[in-house]
């Protein structure tokens, strides 16, 4: 069982990878490096979201953010 403060630090944690998507996703053309990097983190929001404490944690507009990335 995770503690509040461990969930409020992944949530925190994952929204690195969120806010490094959308960063990258206002770029036109993309290496591979940052294709890679963008895959690898929407994986991890995926494994995160299938966490039952993680996604119950996250407030309405949390869960719709990422699951636009995640799509």
């Amino acid at each position: 069982m995770k503690t509040e403060e461990e969930v409020k630090q992944s949530i925190s944690a994952s929204y690195d990878s969120v806010n490094l998507i959308n960063e990258l996703e206002l770029i036109s053309t993309h290496t591979t490096e940052e294709l890679d990097m963008i895959s690898r983190n929407k994986e991890h929001l995926s494994v995160m979201m299938d966490k039952s404490w993680f996604s119950e944690a996250l407030t309405s507009e949390q869960t719709a953010e990422i699951n636009s990335l995640i799509k």
